[in-house]
């Protein structure tokens, strides 16, 4: 497998964004150690160029004939190597160098079957979706593709834009009889690309909120009111986490707009987990908004209907902890690259771990989908958080896309991004 080719640009006028990213790609394209002849192309754009979603596609499939099938989405920002552009005209486009009969594009038109098994013989390992955070029962759906897999592990996020929520999925295996001419531009729905297993990838989720004090269990809820934590009134406990009272209200309001609750749901805990103080969230959290308070019910209201059993955490946005959180999982993604082996110790010491050359491998291409709310100056600079990852992982072809809510282990997730890595042999 040959590293993707991959390029990105802005200008106010699409055309000419189109154009710069072509000279990428073709020059790439040429060179050595990069796909020549790639057929699957992951294609992220900003909302500025949402309306000419069709044009663009029907643009570049014309200008890149070698490339069969195209998959992506909008963003209100879009991620590049070393760089996001953010509310600003934009394209990217990672050409990725696998096998035909290893990945499928899917879309309403051109369904992943039940199973993920096709007629063909593909069977999908694990996802990459794109979805409109306005589908009806969208976390049902999430868990449904899932399960069309293998691996149960599906990655991705929601559609962001504030103009068309337009998706991309051009498939050469066809669609389903009877849907007219298919341009290869939808709205609505879940799209995206199944891997198949031959595909290896390495994804972590990182999260953008810090915990203010331990994880409490519901004991008591009504809907999305959060009555009791641990048999005291929620809104008794929250108050006391933040150190403030209702009869100053000024000050509660500015501290509980920036508080959000982290949620571990009762099938996603971890029995080896430790109990959360101050620190960093795993995966299996999942961050929601503060949407009300009952003072008369001493409850809380979130934008979830958590069962009981969840587990529950006050936290709040936290830029310093995000910034660490993001290298964390870039260390950890380089360490599983690079798998240790004992080395040649002298007799009095321990021996030495060091990198074992026949089972290392190599990045050739990445997808990062990161919340909205982390775009822009949220870790400092603009583009400070794909700089990050650049001085993690090194110079690797990445696209995605900012998402108005990130998708990875079944569920949907919020103020996180998720890193996805294609690997092949060193």
């Amino acid at each position: 497998m040959q590293l993707f080719p991959h390029a990105h640009a802005t200008h106010p006028q699409w055309r000419m964004a189109a154009a710069l990213v072509l000279a990428q790609l073709r020059a790439q394209m040429a060179l050595p150690g990069y796909a020549a002849t790639p057929s699957l192309a992951l294609l992220y754009i900003t909302d500025h160029y949402a309306t000419h979603a069709q044009e663009i596609l029907d643009h570049l499939s014309a200008e890149l004939p070698e490339v069969t099938d195209w998959s992506g989405t909008v963003g209100v920002g879009i991620s590049a190597n070393n760089a996001e552009y953010f509310d600003e005209p934009a394209l990217a486009v990672m050409l990725c160098d696998l096998s035909p009969d290893q990945y499928r594009v899917f879309s309403g038109v051109a369904p992943l079957p039940p199973g993920g098994s096709d007629s063909s013989g593909f069977v999908a390992h694990t996802a990459l979706l794109h979805a409109d955070p306005g589908a009806h029962d969208l976390g049902e759906l999430i868990v449904e593709m899932a399960e069309r897999t293998q691996s149960g592990y599906v990655f991705g996020g929601l559609v962001g834009s504030r103009s068309a929520s337009v998706q991309f999925a051009a498939s050469s295996t066809g669609h389903l009889r009877g849907q007219g001419a298919v341009g290869g531009v939808f709205t609505g729905g879940i799209s995206g690309v199944a891997f198949g297993p031959e595909v290896a990838l390495i994804s972590r989720v990182t999260q953008g909120a810090q915990p203010i004090d331990r994880e409490r269990e519901i004991t008591a809820v009504d809907g999305n009111l959060v009555l009791t934590l641990d048999g005291e009134p929620a809104l008794d406990v929250l108050l006391r986490e933040l150190g403030v009272s209702l009869a100053q209200p000024q000050q509660a309001m500015e501290r509980l707009r920036r508080t959000l609750v982290g949620l571990t749901l009762p099938q996603h805990r971890l029995d080896d987990a430790p109990v959360l103080r101050r620190g960093q969230f795993g995966p299996e959290v999942m961050v929601r908004h503060i949407i009300g308070l009952d003072p008369a019910r001493h409850g809380v209201a979130i934008a979830e209907h958590p069962p009981l059993g969840a587990r529950l955490a006050f936290c709040e946005r936290h830029a310093q902890a995000a910034r660490a959180d993001l290298i964390r999982v870039c260390s950890e993604i380089r360490e599983e690259l690079e798998p240790e082996t004992l080395g040649m110790g002298g007799m009095d010491t321990e021996p030495p771990l060091e990198p074992d050359p026949a089972q290392s491998r190599r990045i050739t291409g990445a997808v990062y989908v990161s919340c909205s709310g982390r775009g822009g100056q949220h870790f400092g600079a603009p583009s400070a958080e794909l700089q990050i990852v650049r001085r993690a992982l090194g110079d690797v072809p990445l696209v995605g896309f900012f998402a108005g809510g990130e998708i990875a282990h079944q569920q949907l997730y919020g103020y996180t991004g998720v890193l996805t890595v294609f690997t092949a042999a060193a």
